[in-house]
């Protein structure tokens, strides 16, 4: 089962798995937790249940994330009135190959303040043989409203064992690259796995965020990477701020692009050479 590959969150697990036994799959669900414990993945793998399909790029799933404003590429990133319409306009359809179709809502806090009124819509009368599942930090994030119509799964922190390790690989690679050229990113990159990808970027987009509050001058007990503060400040002293931003921003995109199913070897290495320029 697709869930299996879910760690560290029995009972968010548990609940899933018992719900599709007994064929008693809610049409709503919140997905509330931190950042880093696994409801986006959670989220995929509990659609390929749904869908009974590993494909990604499945046409009954559909994902929707915050997107800048049309006429202003670096705006605010928001999901915005159109994507709950368009969601609406596709729930209404019957399903083009399984027996339901799947939206996922990412980062769902992010509704404009008139989408989430739009949404709960659907919500009260949801189209037949459809799933919704909001990604939410925490439950008042989304008008009570909205989140009484859900089956709530709460998803508790992860150990941060794995994202330390994470860090530290990601650092390596970056400093061999930095070292050997373009050759050590094909070699290390090669046959690389989407978690593992996933992983990677989220090592630098905290390296990122290191850098620019090591920019800035903060107090080490700020940077995740603590007790790296002094090697911060030197790697910052290379940087202008609008390098870390971009390197920031690229983790973000290269995140998002990750979601939508593009090849992870390609999106490692594009964030890679972006960080090996300093963002150039």
């Amino acid at each position: 089962m697709a869930l299996e590959r879910v760690l560290d969150q029995p009972q968010a697990v548990d609940l899933l798995r018992r719900a599709l036994a007994g064929d008693r799959v809610a049409h709503a669900y919140a997905f509330v937790g931190p950042a880093g414990a696994g409801r986006m993945t959670t989220a995929l793998a509990f659609a390929e249940e749904l869908l009974e399909s590993s494909a990604r790029q499945h046409p009954d799933l559909h994902v929707i994330v915050p997107t800048p404003p049309e006429s202003n590429p670096r705006g605010a990133r928001a999901i915005r009135i159109g994507a709950i319409r368009e969601l609406e306009r596709q729930a209404a359809l019957r399903p083009a190959m399984a027996r339901r179709k799947v939206f996922v809502l990412d980062e769902a806090e992010r509704m404009t303040d008139d989408a989430p009124q739009a949404f709960l819509k659907t919500l009260e009368e949801p189209p037949a043989a459809t799933v919704i599942i909001l990604i939410l930090p925490r439950a008042r994030a989304v008008p009570a409203t909205v989140l009484s119509r859900c089956h709530v799964v709460r998803f508790v922190p992860r150990a941060d064992a794995g994202a330390t390790t994470a860090r530290a690989q990601a650092l390596e690679l970056l400093d061999e690259v930095r070292a050997q050229g373009v050759d050590a990113l094909f070699r290390r990159t090669d046959r690389l796995e989407r978690e593992k990808a996933e992983a990677l970027v989220d090592a630098y987009w905290i390296y990122g965020r290191d850098l620019l509050l090591a920019k800035a001058g903060a107090p080490p007990g700020l940077l995740v990477d603590s007790g790296r503060a002094g090697e911060l400040a030197r790697e910052a002293e290379g940087w202008t701020i609008d390098q870390i931003l971009s390197v920031v921003d690229l983790c973000r995109q290269a995140r998002e692009a990750l979601l939508r199913n593009v090849a992870p070897r390609l999106t490692l290495e594009i964030v890679l050479s972006r960080l090996a320029l300093r963002a150039a």
